[in-house]
């Protein structure tokens, strides 16, 4: 297994449409950065969040997932209350080849801030907007940029195709097309 260069992210977004919309350098002035980097992709966070609230008391039950127990915005930014969470979902569409599995790490920007992105890998043919979860581990609230860069995309391609892919087994994940809550 190796990680994939730019070179071979660019070929892929262009050729085989593996991340639409495609920015084919890092964007950075004034914004917090975006786009293709020398080893992976920072992806962009949209303009839609569910924060978390205990206003109605419920009970985080991911076999249960009760959708009272957040509240939707949708705005060019957005506060995380302190020790708080937020789900949101990427700007790109991303369709992942069959060799290829991908890992999220947070920005740097971000985590010096307090601010934790958890992404589970991107599945051999898997595809879709990305479901973003944003932890504030910090005691003071966090905002958060829409339309900018949140976290980083690491592509590694192994030496031979997997038997069974994500989209063979039909995973209950595959093709989301929001921010999609917990399933059973």
């Amino acid at each position: 297994m190796s990680i994939k260069s730019d070179k071979w992210i660019r070929r892929q977004a262009l050729d085989a449409k593996m991340i639409e919309p495609f920015s084919e350098k890092q964007v950075s002035a004034g914004v917090i950065s975006y786009g293709l980097s020398s080893y992976g992709y920072d992806l962009r966070v949209s303009d839609e969040f569910k924060i978390f609230t205990n206003v109605n008391s419920a009970i985080i039950d991911p076999k249960a997932f009760d959708e009272r127990s957040f509240v939707t915005v949708h705005s060019e930014s957005v506060i995380i209350p302190p020790n708080s969470f937020a789900l949101a979902r990427s700007i790109e569409y991303f369709r992942i080849p069959r060799d290829v599995l991908t890992i999220c790490v947070g920005k740097s920007t971000y985590a010096r801030c307090g601010i934790i992105v958890n992404v589970t890998p991107f599945e051999p043919e898997w595809e879709g907007f990305v479901t973003l979860e944003i932890s504030n581990t910090t005691p003071l609230p966090a905002k958060i940029y829409a339309n900018e860069g949140l976290c980083q995309i690491l592509f590694f391609q192994s030496d031979e195709v997997c038997e069974v892919s994500y989209g063979d087994r039909k995973g209950k994940y595959q093709g989301q097309q929001g921010i999609v809550l917990p399933k059973l």
